[in-house]
């Protein structure tokens, strides 16, 4: 049998719920994505809760909630105690959204389901991998290698390849094909027939056909444009370090060309933070931002028109007039977007433009149905000072808790000062004296003389047999230098450092510190009183498509391109998920599953796997040919067993006999046409041919692919009469592979 995979989704199968899914290879059991709402609902968590902790490695694709707002909450509650590895970006950003997640519902709440401290232990285990980078994984996970590829749709957002054997389990969620302002699109194309291929349906349904970019940026800032012209303010709900930051890049770029003088602010508890590490993540960003810094050291994230704030007190501030604001969070549910929202939703020539799918059961996803509502109930909250009675009673009861705490603390303190003082009398230290002794000394006179020394200043313990100075024995290490020291107890590690810049200098202008510290470091008594108000939506509710993910008809041709052995659908409405596993068991493969919560499918392998050695008799008389990054070569060989009873592959004790010759490589027509024309050979496509010179025709035919998911036969047939324009245009073409 081949590789043994199984998959039992925990959160996010048959609806829009977050991602969390359980994907075990030979036993080593993988978390992929940790994925909590903004609703912060416990109940959602229990599968996850049931397997924590039988968890070897977490893997995280993206830098929101969605996909990593768990994590915390899991290794606090749960024991889960695994590595975890993601992108840098995945894991810088998304600490930030935690950190805002926490901030946001801290200031409106008692919330209490992870701290500032929770975050940051859960991210301490984060092991950071560049794209494309084989990591081997080691002890349990021996022979497994693991390798994030670029996803498209959020900054280091991942499709990770997992590798045992020469088998490749794809996990490819929220992917994007298309180029964007500030990302490429995905690579999942260049995956073809992996073993086991788990995606989203998240989308399935969605098949209008997208705008162009600059078409759908245009429609975008006209829309803010004529809302800012007739005097009205805009409203952006957007995510913390995600697709914020495409929005604010189509901003920038906007006001820069028309040399707009309406401001814009872009409101997180840590936006200065989010720019500053973005500014640094150009590599993980699109080709033309890579290049553009290249060659001009231009930054596209050194925004010229974007206002950095990092509390409401700082837009009450600004002056009365027009103005866009991007606020967390994209949900409505807490946060500054749901309070500027109550402030300007009565107001007709406001607007509220939202740019992803409002997650289920949260306000703007109410605001988004069709038609929308003309007034919705939010609940106000916010933290108050406590004074009069409530803050003696306060006082009073933290008293108490500081007097249990010190007294509990000076007890301990006693029982280990007791237990250090207790010598060992069966010691043969000559300076302890058994009081059991009954044997008189060489001076009679001072037999017990030791019970009546005076002695100013020191009472030993009444569990001493001596009246004796406490003496710690130094055990340290000396040489000729001094004491032996070890370096790494001096070394400051990345994640301390990284702690520090977050909470002492969070970002370059420590403008964090200002905001979060003031919320964080506040020791002021305080509560929260909440009040239930009734919104009437009066401004203008938009919703336009910068979600950043395929849609339908993309996905539908990437798998079909992909062509999987085994697909597993996750991560879509029922209606979704459905729709897109009929189509994909008629055009894609046989073999599709979509599984239910904590329902374990085995998508092992239908191949059979063997490891061989190879001689070294054998490998002495094996010519190698040259093919791109590989040497190949074809092997006559018998199988035998070495010494240790593993298989190796011998020389034939026969003559080999002859095969057919094997050509190797993939010709695209469009790279050959362009070799023919570097030779002088007049080329074009016609009718799908390629004509070559006066009378020779290239055509490629064959299955593009066939419904057990594997690649059809492909060939290319070269039509002409056989003259010497004939014989040199097969020559061209046979240059282009290699013959076995």
């Amino acid at each position: 049998m081949g590789t043994s995979v199984q998959v039992t989704p925990l959160c996010g199968v048959y609806n829009e719920n977050p991602l969390s899914y359980l994907v075990s290879i030979d036993g080593f059991n993988f978390l992929i994505d940790c994925g909590w709402n903004d609703l912060f609902d416990p109940s959602l968590l229990q599968p996850l809760s049931r397997v924590a902790s039988t968890i070897h490695a977490v893997l995280l694709s993206h830098p929101d909630t969605l996909h990593l707002g768990a994590l915390p909450y899991a290794m606090k509650q749960f024991g889960l105690s695994a590595p975890v590895y993601s992108t840098e970006p995945v894991y810088r950003l998304g600490l930030l959204t935690m950190y805002d997640q926490y901030l946001s519902r801290k200031q409106v709440s008692e919330f209490d389901l992870f701290s500032l401290d929770d975050i940051d232990s859960a991210f301490q285990s984060v092991t950071r991998l560049t794209y494309s980078q084989n990591y081997h994984l080691s002890g349990k996970g021996e022979g497994i290698v693991i390798a994030p590829h670029v996803a498209g749709h959020l900054l280091g957002g991942t499709v990770w390849k997992i590798t045992k054997d020469g088998e490749d389990v794809i996990y490819a969620v929220d992917f994007n094909r298309r180029k964007e302002k500030h990302l490429n699109g995905t690579v999942l194309e260049s995956f073809v027939r992996p073993a086991v291929l788990i995606t989203d349906a998240y989308n399935a349904l969605n098949n209008q056909p997208p705008k162009q970019q600059r078409e759908r940026d245009r429609d975008f800032v006209d829309i803010i444009s004529k809302t800012l012209e007739a005097g009205g303010n805009v409203l952006l709900p957007v995510d913390t370090a995600g697709r914020v930051l495409e929005l604010l890049l189509v901003l920038e770029e906007h006001w820069s060309l028309k040399s707009l003088n309406f401001p814009i602010f872009f409101l997180t508890y840590v936006s200065s933070s989010t720019i500053d590490y973005v500014k640094s993540f150009l590599e993980w960003m699109s080709d033309a931002i890579a290049k553009s810094f290249e060659t001009s050291r231009d930054n596209a994230f050194l925004l010229k028109h974007v206002t950095l704030l990092i509390s409401k007190s700082e837009l009450d501030k600004v002056p009365d007039g027009p103005k866009v604001v991007l606020a967390s969070m994209a949900s409505l549910e807490a946060g500054f977007s749901h309070d500027i929202f109550v402030e300007w939703a009565a107001d007709v020539k406001n607007l509220v433009l939202f740019t992803e799918r409002g997650q289920f059961g949260t306000l703007s996803r109410m605001l988004q149905a069709d038609p929308p509502p003309k007034a919705v109930k939010v609940m106000m909250s916010r933290r108050v000072p406590l004074v009069g009675e409530e803050l003696i009673a306060y006082e009073e009861e933290q008293n108490r808790l500081k007097k249990e705490e010190a007294l509990k603390a000076s007890l301990i303190k006693e029982e280990e000062s007791k237990a250090s003082h207790v010598p060992n009398i069966n010691s043969s230290d000559p300076m302890v004296i058994d009081a059991n002794n009954k044997h008189p000394s060489l001076d009679g006179q001072h037999g017990s003389g030791y019970r009546d020394v005076l002695i100013d200043g020191f009472v030993p313990p009444s569990t001493s047999v001596a009246p004796m100075f406490p003496f710690y024995e130094n055990t340290s290490d000396w040489d000729d230098f001094g004491e032996v020291i070890n370096p790494d107890d001096y070394v400051i590690k990345d994640e301390d450092m990284d702690q520090a810049a977050m909470h002492i200098g969070g970002d370059m202008d420590g403008k964090l510190d200002e905001g979060s510290a003031s919320l964080i470091l506040d020791t002021t008594p305080s509560k929260v009183i909440s009040n239930e108000l009734t919104v009437l939506v009066k401004s203008s509710l938009i919703y336009m498509d910068y979600e950043g993910r395929s849609d339908g008809r993309s996905v539908k041709s990437i798998l079909a391109h992909v062509t999987p052995l085994k697909l597993v659908l996750v991560h879509g409405s029922a209606e979704a998920t459905e729709h897109l596993k009929q189509h994909c068991l008629k055009h894609v493969c046989p073999h599709v599953y979509a599984p239910q919560i904590e329902e374990t499918i085995d998508v092992t392998s239908d191949l059979c796997a063997y490891k061989v050695q190879l001689s070294e008799k054998l490998m002495s008389n094996v010519l190698f040919k040259k093919f791109g990054d590989y040497e190949i070569a074809w092997v006559d060989a018998e199988v035998g067993k070495t010494e240790n009873d593993m298989l190796s592959l011998l020389p034939i004790s026969t003559p080999a006999p002859p095969h057919k010759s094997v050509v190797v490589g993939d010709l695209k027509m469009a790279d050959f046409k362009q070799f023919l024309a570097s030779k002088g050979v007049k080329v074009e496509f016609a009718g799908g041919a390629l004509r070559c010179g006066e009378y020779v025709t290239l055509r490629k035919v064959g299955l593009a692919s066939l419904k057990g998911g594997g690649s059809g036969t492909q060939q290319i047939i070269i039509e002409g009469p056989l003259c010497e324009e004939y014989y040199k245009i097969r020559d061209y073409l046979y240059s282009q592979f290699y013959l076995l």
